[in-house]
């Protein structure tokens, strides 16, 4: 892989639709009916399943799914030292009056990266299935969603600024141990970047200035990445949330554009595009040169394809902000951001898939 490649013309965010045998093995292992080593067995035939379906419609990198996780996120944050989960009285609040499922994370104590994560092992897992047919992609939570309210103990942390310092350490740690496990392509999903370009979502109670939640977020990002070696690629996802179809906010990026399009250290952008998203004027913030940006154009939201004149003519507008070469193509967001997953069929979800990728051979090598 060089800087040139990654992300690749056609790419995906990661997760995928649980199908409904690993669905009732999770239940049968909550309910005792299978132990642990079972269950595994169930997730690792199906994350092979999947790997190979990945390969066969032409995708360069692939996931794991993110089938070991109930969330795309929680799953990864309540195993670091001073993290826990808990079920909280509500769940998270999405449109059209959806309240998702009860279960968050909490900061108990100091935090640091835990060595023996689960999602090390994980990855070689995946890593032996893929065994060098395409490139094994990790996602993991941006180290800025540690940063949505209510996490921060401030009992523990009084100064935000100390948090955002112990973040950071834990993330380079993480980065290094992912790193010598094999991960040689790492995605950061930051709900969090984009909310801070959502204009109706207030931030700390007024404690903070948007803008300096803003340079903070950029801070923490390059300080995680501060060590990363040459040839460790990372990009970074943005979305406005994604639970069964529905979403949580929305908001262009124009408030944030000009900071972290500007000067995030990252490979690629993952972007959300649909009604909710503005437009592509803040493209133009990205640098000559700079990181690719994946244009998620078609939605996992359902199953309905795209019409292709229509996605063909979306690139072609992009392209008058950013070069064509620096552009590439994906889904909105991931299918399964939770193990719920998206109102669509598994059918529905690789071919849509499969589009993207035909798509994305005619828009560049024309």
């Amino acid at each position: 892989m060089t800087k040139n490649q990654v992300p690749f013309r056609a790419d995906h965010v990661g997760s995928l639709l649980r199908p409904e045998r690993l669905h009732q093995a999770r239940s049968d292992y909550k309910q005792g009916i299978i132990n642990e080593e079972t269950l595994r067995q169930v997730e690792d035939q199906e994350i092979e399943r999947i790997v190979n379906k990945q390969i066969e419609i032409g995708l360069e990198a692939v996931t794991d799914g993110e089938f070991r996780r109930t969330w795309f996120h929680l799953d990864f944050m309540e195993h670091f030292h001073g993290m826990e989960g808990y079920v909280p009285e509500t769940g998270f609040q999405f449109a059209n009056d959806t309240e998702t499922e009860r279960y968050d994370v909490r900061n108990t104590g100091r935090i640091s990266f835990n060595p023996n994560h689960p999602f090390i092992e994980d990855f070689k897992t995946l890593n032996q299935i893929v065994n060098g047919r395409a490139v094994a992609k990790l996602t993991i939570p941006s180290p800025n969603q540690f940063f949505n309210a209510g996490i921060q103990n401030e009992s523990i942390y009084s100064d935000i600024e100390t948090y955002a310092a112990d973040i950071i350490r834990a993330y380079q740690d993480a980065i290094q141990a992912f790193y010598d496990a094999g991960v040689r392509y790492l995605q950061f999903d930051d709900v969090y970047i984009a909310g801070l370009s959502a204009p109706d979502i207030p931030f700390n109670d007024g404690q903070y200035s948007r803008e300096y939640l803003i340079d903070l977020a950029l801070r923490v990002v390059n300080g995680s990445l501060e060590h990363k070696p040459d040839d460790l690629y990372v990009t970074t996802h943005l979305c406005r949330s994604n639970y069964r179809s529905t979403w949580a906010f929305s908001g262009g990026y124009d408030l944030i554009a000009p900071t972290l399009f500007a000067y995030e250290k990252v490979d690629g952008f993952f972007l959300e595009y649909d009604e909710r998203s503005g437009g592509f004027e803040p493209l133009k913030h990205i640098p000559e040169d700079g990181p690719r940006v994946v244009l998620g154009l078609l939605t996992s939201k359902s199953g309905k394809l795209e019409n292709r004149d229509l996605i063909i003519s979306q690139v072609n507008e992009a392209s008058s902000y950013l070069s064509k070469e620096q552009l590439c193509l994906s889904p909105q967001c991931g299918f399964a951001s939770t193990h719920h997953g998206n109102d669509l069929t598994e059918e529905e979800q690789w071919e849509k898939l499969s589009y993207i990728v035909q798509l994305a051979n005619d828009i560049w090598s024309n």
